[in-house]
């Protein structure tokens, strides 16, 4: 897992639609001597994606500098989700440098306190404190660490225990890497916390049995009894997929954190604002965490993550002693508070859920047919997933899926690259402003793409 797109330009066909536009060789000739510069200067890490050089990127679409135009099933991986270059984002950031206030660290802001405010009104009853950071990693890193300290408050330095799950990703910090479950990627720790666990994720593909018993039966045998337990952090979807698990097993497991005094966290950072066709992707389960975990499309733009929860839970540090550089920061905050609101106010989050439909049955019908090698498909509100395996097989192929991503792209739709445990899926999150029609038009790229790639197979 982990190639590389190649940087040497070929002739592909040209494109001139509505919401495409292929003119050059691709990658264009004259984007070449950034993507070299680009390779010599960073790390082999930063190789990962599709080489178009991003000129500009407008609602749903990506321009390079050279005539090319990408409809953009990719959201900047799932962080646009009011839509690039938004008017009122724009118009919020440009507000905020004219006013001469950029930077203002924890020092009290005007632009923070409504944030903060607006974050807390769109949450659930119940989860009352919002603290600022600034990357989805920090708001997963935070809530563990929050976790704990409430775990060692009820039940003494025994109870600081995390629970993960198998094939979850919640970031590439530390803390965060030991509570996913996502394999090879914490092989540099060595010296893993033998209190954060991972229990299998219940999605009814990987892990056939969906039962919460399986969670009791797995706790148990990770030596870990519950009053040895202080969290419990799952993404709410499983990114790989998107994977959900089932609405009963969700409630069960909330029943099990009350009756035994353990922090439920929900990593929403790819999750919410309206991705799933609801606010809060945990809405489809029925259920109220204890902590939410944002980031992402809470600004459709700049970087900032949170951390959303319980009074009880939220203030168990005295002043100054939880805190961030960048908490807050004023530019930051006027970005989210424009795309919370252009979500809600322009019904974006309405959108996605009466687009489900059109993506989820576009995606089963490419699996019917070419089901030899999609082992699974999911959809919710505007993000799916094609889970690619070897033909006739349940084993992972990154290499297929890299392929029909890299079709893709020639064609002039633009998708990240594949991602999953195993690199295994084509994965869907266009903005949530995207049209009916422009959807329908990449979903048919995307089928021919598939088709192509597997008639090379053959």
């Amino acid at each position: 897992m982990g190639k590389e797109f190649s940087i040497e330009p070929i002739e592909v066909p040209q494109v001139d639609t509505r919401y495409r536009r292929i003119t050059t060789a691709l990658p264009a000739p004259e984007s070449i001597q950034t993507l070299e510069t680009l390779r010599n200067v960073e790390p082999i890490s930063m190789r990962g994606q599709p080489p178009v050089v991003w000129d500009r990127a407008e609602g749903f679409q990506v321009h390079d500098a050279h005539g090319n135009m990408w409809l953009d099933f990719s959201c900047g991986v799932l962080v646009t989700n009011a839509g690039h270059g938004t008017k009122a984002i724009c118009d919020a950031i440009r507000d905020q440098v004219d006013s001469g206030l950029i930077h203002n660290y924890c020092f009290p802001s005007e632009e923070r306190a409504e944030l903060v405010t607006l974050l807390q009104e769109v949450a659930p009853k119940g989860l009352e404190k919002v603290f600022l950071l600034t990357t989805g990693s920090e708001a997963t890193e935070c809530a563990i660490k929050l976790a704990r300290t409430h775990g060692i408050a009820k039940g003494g330095d025994k109870k600081i225990g995390i629970v993960g799950a198998d094939r979850g990703f919640h970031g590439r910090t530390l803390a965060s890497q030991m509570t996913g479950g996502i394999p090879g990627q914490k092989d540099w720790i060595v010296n893993l916390d033998p209190a954060i666990v991972q229990i299998p994720w219940p999605d009814g593909y990987w892990t056939e049995d969906t039962s919460f018993d399986l969670f009791l039966k797995t706790l148990e045998e990770r030596g870990m009894s519950p009053e040895n337990v202080a969290g419990v952090m799952f993404e709410t979807f499983q990114g790989v997929g998107p994977d959900f698990a089932p609405v009963e097993y969700i409630q069960q497991l909330r029943e099990w954190c009350d009756a035994n005094e353990v922090v439920l966290i929900f990593d929403e950072v790819q999750a919410g604002f309206g991705r799933t066709g609801r606010m809060w992707a945990f809405e489809h389960y029925g259920v109220i965490p204890d902590l939410i975990c944002i980031g992402k499309g809470v600004t459709s733009s700049l970087p900032l993550s949170g951390v959303i929860g319980r009074t009880e839970i939220m203030d168990a540090y005295p002043p100054g002693s939880m805190t961030s550089t960048h908490t807050g920061n004023p530019l930051s905050c006027r970005a989210a508070i424009a795309s919370i609101r252009s979500l809600i106010d322009e019904d974006l989050i309405g959108n996605a859920a009466r687009l489900e439909s059109v993506l989820k049955n576009s995606i089963e019908a490419i699996a019917e047919k070419h089901a030899d090698i999609i082992g699974r498909t999911s959809a919710r509100g505007l993000v799916g997933g094609l889970q690619v395996v070897k033909h006739g097989t349940q084993e992972p192929s990154h290499d297929l899926a890299f392929d029909i991503i890299e079709r893709a792209f020639h064609k002039g739709l633009l998708l990240f690259a594949p991602v999953g445990a195993w690199g295994q899926t084509v994965k869907l999150a266009p903005p949530l402003c995207i049209n009916k029609e422009a959807l329908e038009e990449g979903l048919e790229i995307l089928a021919g793409c598939v088709d192509e790639a597997v008639d090379a197979l053959e």
